[in-house]
């Protein structure tokens, strides 16, 4: 049990759980110009106030206790009562330039507020969240830039009774952070506005969706293609258009080619009504023409594809049967003629695998293993993640992490999302309604979504050696507009998405679009 229990603490005397940390407390004589005692190990457990780190605020709250993450011991905040308590350790005599902290880190949630930040470096504070979790100790990276010689290392919570975090092996280097994308997929964007649906902005004014998402931060959308779609949407001919738009704001481009009329995910992989009946090896060339057609048309009109998923949550392959994990050389062959004509558009345009096995170890393992065996072709790696399916935050980030180091490729989260509420504002049911099927630590609340984004860009941006590229929100425009729903042979067909856009049931921004602009 991860509970930070501790009975000598609780009875020293806690400061008022009021006490206010704006202040900055005065510097202490430990400064020095590495960190010091950054595993918590100096002391053993029980220690009021650990080597080389000071308090603040509600001090009984801070100590060191037994079950650390690489040592013996650990970090915890914990109290019987509601407390706010900063740990924190000033460094000085630093080279000015661009530092990263590194932290393992955990928490049972509750608070209404639990961070780690850099301040007082010479520029802007800059803050990390505590993800929420229980089972298994979670990386997180701070990267700052240091430009007077000096900066704080700053644990804090603001917490209800019984809250608890621990924090342990610290690390406070040079290095460079941040992630590369920030997107969100906007594939459902042009039938709403077609059928009547508008955006605005949080102060309520109307404007173009797009603008909005890049005002907000946004740097990269994400669109579907399909190849004959019942509803006249997502097509060719939707995508260039959309490009354009795209483009025009500044973002770059990811065409996610579904290779089917309708949706393509792990349970249904259905060929396009063009191709029924196709052999193996006519398909493996309808895969070609189709994806080189769609990117070279694009390249045409200016607005080259940055990058490709060749299949859309492609767990049990594409282009079932023929292509199903079932026959791995037929299935290679089709991913490598998507992959051999994206690159015979442009040489430059990554190419995405994508799975919905965000927290399956074994199963991406197993995916990709035998995708390398049969020698599929690819230069990045896409999952889709979301918190109420594929398990926890731990799972997470061990499963993203270990396909960067397995496959030596760049990962990035496809798909995620999380909900702001949890009724409907059509007549069709969403689907997550229920509190029983949310996150624990994440309330279907506004700020709930927020925490969500935030952490699970922490989670991608700590991937070692650079390899966490960011992450994409699933359809962050699909609110409910009457006829755009989730079935395109069916106008009536409602949508059960809206509770999870990142506008909401007025159309304006959300406060989740903050974390396009998370480092």
């Amino acid at each position: 049990m991860f509970h930070p229990r501790r009975t000598l603490k609780v009875l020293l005397l806690p400061l008022a759980a009021g006490l206010a940390l704006a202040a900055l407390p005065a510097q202490t004589a430990q400064a020095a110009s590495t960190l010091t005692n950054g595993g918590f190990e100096s002391d053993g457990a029980g220690a009021a106030t650990p080597a080389g780190w000071s308090e603040y605020g509600t001090t009984a709250a801070s100590f060191s206790e037994s079950g650390g993450h690489g040592g013996s011991y650990r970090l915890s905040h914990w109290s019987s009562s509601a407390y706010k308590v900063e740990t924190y350790q000033y460094l000085s005599g630093l080279t000015n330039g661009t530092y990263k902290l590194t932290a393992w880190v955990r928490s049972g949630g509750g608070q209404n507020s639990a961070y780690i930040a850099l301040k007082n470096c010479g520029g802007t504070e800059q803050r990390t969240n505590l993800p929420v979790s229980s089972s298994g100790w979670i990386r997180i990276v701070v990267p700052v830039s240091v430009t007077n010689n000096q900066c704080t290392i700053s644990i804090n919570s603001d917490a209800n009774a019984g809250n608890w975090l621990n924090v342990d092996d610290l690390t406070f280097a040079s290095g460079t952070g941040g992630t590369s994308i920030k997107g969100s997929d906007v594939s459902s964007l042009v039938k709403s506005e077609a059928l009547g649906g508008s955006y605005k902005n949080s102060a309520g004014t109307t404007g173009d969706a797009l603008a909005i998402l890049k005002s907000a931060g946004q740097n990269y959308a994400r669109v579907k293609v399909w190849v004959n779609a019942a509803d006249g949407y997502n097509g060719k001919a939707e995508v260039l258009a959309l490009a354009k738009r795209i483009k025009a704001q500044g973002m770059k481009l990811l065409v996610d080619f579904h290779y089917s009329d309708a949706w393509a995910d792990p349970g249904a992989q259905s060929k396009p009504a063009a191709w029924s009946g196709h052999s193996y090896s006519q398909l493996k060339t309808d895969v070609y023409n189709h994806t080189y057609d769609v990117l070279n048309a694009l390249k045409a009109q200016g607005t080259t594809a940055d990058m490709v998923q060749v299949g859309n949550e492609i767990n049990g392959g594409m282009l079932w049967s023929e292509g199903s994990t079932s026959n791995w050389s037929q299935l290679a062959g089709l991913l490598n003629s998507g992959y051999d004509a994206v690159k015979a558009v442009n040489s430059s345009t990554s190419v995405a695998l994508h799975l919905a096995k965000g927290g399956d170890l074994s199963g991406t393992r197993w995916w990709f293993d035998s995708a390398v065996a049969n020698g599929v072709k690819f230069d990045v790696i896409g999952l889709s993640y979301y918190g109420y399916w594929h398990g926890t935050l731990y799972d997470f980030q061990t499963t993203l992490d270990d396909a960067a180091s397995r496959y030596g490729k760049p990962v990035f989260v496809a798909e995620t999302a999380y909900p702001f509420r949890l009724d409907s504002e059509d007549a069709h049911e969403n689907i997550i309604n229920l509190e029983s099927e949310l996150v624990s630590g994440y309330p279907a609340t506004t700020a709930g979504q927020t925490r969500w984004m935030n952490d699970i860009a922490s989670i991608v941006e700590a991937v070692p050696n650079g390899r966490g590229l960011g992450v994409f929100y699933w359809e962050s425009t699909w609110t409910a507009v009457s006829g755009n729903g989730w079935d395109p042979t069916d106008a009536s067909s409602g949508n059960g998405w809206e509770n999870q856009a990142l506008f909401d049931y007025d159309d304006r921004a959300l406060p989740a679009m903050a974390w396009f602009s998370h480092r």
